[in-house]
């Protein structure tokens, strides 16, 4: 990845994260920008949102988001217009990085839980 998509996505990842927070949070819910990767060309982005949402539907949210994705882009063009020629096209994801941490802690629990073979050396 050259530095110039790299550098891309992390302002992208800083000025969405301040967009949403500010202005498309809905009630009740915390939405976080964990990461953004930009296609080499420069023309989508792809955004990952971790999304706290006690009692509601976490999907609803992300709908949410992509129907407000025209008025998103426009307030990402007002703080990012003298560094791109073209606004990238922002397409959002749940970012499921705890969900898979969590599996992979249980799965190494179980792994410890289970008992040892008895070893060569033992005998």
């Amino acid at each position: 990845m050259s530095f110039r998509v790299e550098r891309l996505g992390e302002l992208l990842k800083r000025d969405l994260g301040d967009i949403i927070q500010r202005n498309f949070q809905p009630e009740g819910t915390f939405v976080t920008v964990t990461n953004v990767r930009v296609t080499p060309d420069l023309s989508i982005a792809k955004v990952y949102l971790s999304v706290f949402a006690p009692g509601r539907d976490k999907q609803v949210v992300l709908e949410y988001l992509d129907e407000q994705v025209a008025t998103i882009r426009h307030k990402l063009a007002g703080k990012i217009k003298n560094q791109v020629r073209k606004i990238p096209e922002l397409h959002f994801y749940e970012d499921d990085t705890a969900a898979y941490v969590n599996k992979m802690e249980q799965l190494f629990k179980k792994v410890d839980e289970q008992p040892k073979a008895p070893s060569d050396e033992e005998e």
